[in-house]
């Protein structure tokens, strides 16, 4: 069961991290690999900053 778990918290991270990867040329942050790769490996630390949000939102309707 908590094999399980660990899966589905894996596939969630990755899901998040190519969907902001691919969508990040929506948001308005600084479009360099040191930014792009930093932010979509820290998502879901960075969801907490409101500024953050918004721009997550656009990239995953990307």
């Amino acid at each position: 069961m908590n094999s399980l778990i660990v899966i589905a918290l894996l596939v969630t991270y990755v899901g998040g991290v190519w969907k902001f990867w691919t969508g990040f040329e929506k948001t308005n942050f600084n479009r360099n690999l040191t930014t792009r790769l930093s932010m979509s490996m820290l998502w879901p630390f960075l969801l907490v900053n409101k500024s953050y949000r918004k721009n997550f939102t656009k990239a995953l309707k990307g």
